[in-house]
């Protein structure tokens, strides 16, 4: 009898140790991306998809994967999207990215392909999660100002205009920057 009163005990003690898992859900928000959305410039409202674009953060090489199907990272198409909208992320160490967003970037005619850079301001805010998830940052943006848009390679903009339409940024589920091309 002691023998299965102590069993008892050793057991209920050991369950009593246990604690809730602590895994983030994978549906929990996290830091949220810049969304932007490109549109035709004679036509606001239309939605324009951009070709072969490679945006390219300073000081990188490869680029911003869009198409993560193609797990090779030397494949030149991982880097690349014909869309209308695409999603990138801020740096959450400082208070500035810039990106090249280069036009045409696949075309073996360099006369065709145009590269612009865009500097990004914002100020940033770490939010608490949970105890699993940790903090994610979210994001207040600077209204663009015309010289946050420049041209690297002298060879004219592609970009004509670039709104901010949501300032803060909390969540990927709207466009955050329209860009007019």
């Amino acid at each position: 009898m002691k023998k299965i009163i102590s069993l008892l005990l050793i057991f209920t003690f050991g369950l009593s140790s246990c604690e809730k898992d602590d895994i983030c859900d994978a549906s929990t928000p996290t830091t949220p991306r810049l969304v932007i959305t490109f549109y035709k410039d004679a036509e606001p409202t239309v939605k324009e998809n951009v070709i072969n674009l490679k945006v390219t953060g300073e000081g990188e090489s490869k680029g911003i994967v869009f198409n993560k199907s193609i797990t090779d990272e030397d494949n030149p198409l991982r880097y690349v999207t014909n869309s209308n909208t695409i999603s990138i992320p801020l740096r959450i160490d400082r208070n500035t990215t810039t990106y090249d967003f280069v036009y045409n970037s696949q075309s073996t005619n360099p006369a065709t392909r145009n590269s612009d850079r865009i500097t990004f301001y914002y100020t940033r805010e770490n939010v608490y999660v949970s105890r699993a998830c940790g903090f994610k940052t979210v994001f207040d943006l600077d209204p663009l100002k015309p010289n946050d848009l420049i041209d690297p390679a002298g060879d004219g903009f592609w970009i004509k205009q670039i709104f901010t339409d949501i300032k803060h940024i909390e969540s990927e589920n709207e466009t955050h920057i329209k860009i007019f091309l």
